[in-house]
């Protein structure tokens, strides 16, 4: 889901088929992201969703936040979340450093190509969540299959991609000096967001001025109420599959299963969740 320029969701059936995500967020404004949300994002939908599969080890990266975004007159900055759909056994990412270092340390690194000595590492397992504030270096390793949930930004500074070239013996580009201004060279003691899983409501993943994350585990009819939420919601079903029911001057039901994505329009404030087998969603909206 995405409102991205150049690579947005379009809309594929009904009357506004045709239609990419933004042109429906600038017709029906309020109605669609929320009041508080629209006054803040204006025309662009504030939240990109992705599935990633990765193979391999993605490129070691960083992304700016909105201040340092907004100094470079390249839009908003990046925080993002990631939560693990399913993991090979031993599979691993990457996660901040793994002791503090300064500038000239991480260079130093950098330039040795011994850049994974100072970073984190973590296992993983299916269901964790890793919160990436804007700042935090991250890659993923191979054998992750996950959900990604993120401010809408295209902006990426790849300082490390393992020293691949493609066919032509060419490599991607880097942004090393870009990155240096947004890396948070501090050390954190956990990398890795704990919660407490429980069925039949909502648990909080992450909480942050970008976006809110709720695990819904579900082996029965659900009922959600967001009148008290001046947002959009989106579902993401990350196992089984569950139909969303909304009964009102026109009733709606749509389903959605592993790997799909469903937004919610703000003016709808009630609906009900039914799986047809023991589910899992992702429940995110902006407060």
């Amino acid at each position: 889901m995405s409102g991205v320029d150049e690579n947005q969701t379009g809309i594929t059936n009904g009357f506004l088929a045709g239609n990419e995500l933004n042109e429906l967020v600038e017709i029906y404004m309020g109605d669609l992201v929320g009041d508080a949300v629209y006054e803040r994002f204006g025309n662009e939908f504030p939240i990109l969703v992705k599935f990633i599969d990765a193979a391999d080890y993605l490129s070691i990266q960083v992304h700016p936040d909105d201040e340092l975004a907004a100094k470079r007159n390249i839009g908003y900055g990046k925080s993002e979340m990631w939560y693990i759909i399913d993991a090979d056994p031993g599979s691993e990412l990457i996660s901040g450093f793994s002791r503090k270092v300064d500038r000239q340390t991480y260079l130093d690194h950098l330039k040795n190509k011994s850049l994974r000595d100072i970073l984190n590492f973590e296992k993983v397992s299916k269901g964790d969540v890793f919160y990436m504030p804007a700042g935090r270096v991250h890659a993923l390793g191979p054998g992750i299959f996950l959900a990604e949930i993120q401010q809408t930004s295209d902006t990426t500074y790849r300082i490390y991609d393992w020293d691949r070239v493609d066919a032509e013996g060419k490599s991607r580009d880097l942004h090393v000096e870009e990155a240096l201004d947004a890396i948070d060279f501090n050390v954190y003691d956990d990398y890795k967001s704990k919660y407490e899983a429980r069925k039949n409501g909502s648990v909080n993943l992450v909480t942050s001025p970008y976006f809110t994350t709720n695990l819904i585990q579900l082996d029965q009819a659900l009922a959600k109420d967001y009148t008290e939420i001046d947002s959009f919601v989106i579902y993401v079903c990350v196992e089984g599959a569950v139909t969303i029911v909304h009964s009102g001057e026109t009733e709606l039901q749509v389903s959605i299963s592993q790997g799909e994505a469903l937004l919610i329009p703000a003016a709808i404030d009630r609906v009900d969740l039914v799986p047809t087998t023991a589910s899992k969603i992702l429940e995110v909206y902006i407060v």
